[in-house]
């Protein structure tokens, strides 16, 4: 990750830098509340049925990792080959792929529900930064989605 003289990545602002601090810091609530909503949904059975352990070691890698994950160095290739990889595993564990699109998309509701939650945005500005960090991680889901789906997809 890039970093300035503060020890703070270059692209993130203040509220951004402290969003991700939150949801980085609050990595092991956020996973908890995500594997019980991923073990109770009826669009997950798979999930139901698998390793709890594993199941919270792979969500706490996406929570706990944010700030690298959506940092100006981590690049597209590599979204790409960790996502790509992912979609080939889950099918070969035997998820369908409606389940691993929907159990990204709860990580992202439950990131976005914990930053809500905790009212960290006083003004305008931090609004405004704000959007610029939601636009940052959702970009960041979407290409997780679509490689996961690409590798899902390719047949070796």
């Amino acid at each position: 990750m890039k970093q300035s003289n503060g020890n703070e990545p270059v692209f993130m602002t203040p509220i951004s830098r402290k969003l991700v601090d939150l949801i980085e810091r609050n990595a092991d609530e956020l996973t908890k509340n995500w594997l019980r909503d991923v073990k109770a949904n009826a669009g997950t059975q798979t999930y139901g049925k698998y390793d709890e352990k594993e199941l919270y070691q792979r969500a706490f890698r996406v929570f706990s990792q944010l700030g690298k994950w959506i940092s100006q160095e981590t690049t597209k290739d590599d979204i790409k080959n960790y996502w790509t990889d992912l979609g080939k595993q889950r099918r070969e564990e035997g998820f369908l792929l409606s389940e691993i699109v929907l159990s990204v998309e709860l990580i992202r509701r439950h990131l976005w529900q914990k930053v809500e939650s905790e009212g960290v945005m006083d003004s305008v500005l931090d609004l405004y930064q704000a959007l610029e960090l939601h636009n940052r991680v959702m970009r960041f889901f979407d290409r997780a989605i679509y490689y996961a789906v690409i590798g899902y997809e390719t047949q070796e």
